[in-house]
């Protein structure tokens, strides 16, 4: 097995019971256990907070499409240069959308991509919120609110970003590698 963090990574043997669970689940949803789940499992406590308020954002209906926010993962990875968030997200937004050209344009340059007014609003809030968080200001809504999201889509976009930029750290300061079977989904 090639590393997958920079980082111990534990083994089945010495992996925390509810880990151990989330691996078989996602092993038989998906066919393999993603590296970020063997990478984060070494603090197993941690690791279970981080995934159930991940999972609640990211996985579960909300107020945005999945495909929306898939898109917002893979724009603040891309900004953020995160490798394993960027593919493994590429793969999940080529997926929901069954255009894998929109999800590796998003990728590069959201900007180049065909995106509709809402997208578009959308990835212009998230560039501006993973690049320059500090000068957020109210003024920043308004093209989310003139493109049709509502207050409940607006608040859930920003915990999306926040929770990918925060990913996006832990990622990229571990050194962790996305598994090569994200490379093929969706093509």
């Amino acid at each position: 097995m090639n590393r997958i963090s920079w980082l111990a990574v534990p083994t089945e043997d010495h992996t925390h019971e509810g880990v151990l669970k989330l691996w078989q689940k996602a092993e038989a949803n998906l066919g393999f256990i993603p590296n970020v789940f063997r990478a984060q499992a070494l603090n197993a406590e941690q690791f279970l907070a981080w995934w159930t308020n991940f999972n609640l954002l990211v996985n579960r209906e909300g107020h945005l499409s999945n495909a929306e926010r898939e898109m917002l993962a893979v724009v603040v990875s891309g900004l953020n240069r995160c490798v394993y968030c960027a593919v493994s997200h590429g793969a999940a937004l080529r997926t929901c959308t069954g255009d894998p050209i929109l999800a590796d344009t998003v990728a590069v340059n959201w900007r180049h991509a065909r995106l509709d007014p809402r997208q578009a609003a959308l990835c212009a809030f998230a560039e501006k919120l993973t690049l320059t968080p500090a000068d957020m200001t109210e003024q920043d809504l308004y093209p989310l609110k003139q493109a049709g999201l509502n207050d409940h889509e607006i608040l859930e976009a920003t915990q999306v970003i926040g929770m990918f930029n925060m990913t996006n750290r832990v990622s990229s300061a571990l050194g962790f590698q996305p598994n090569t079977e994200y490379h093929q989904q969706g093509r």
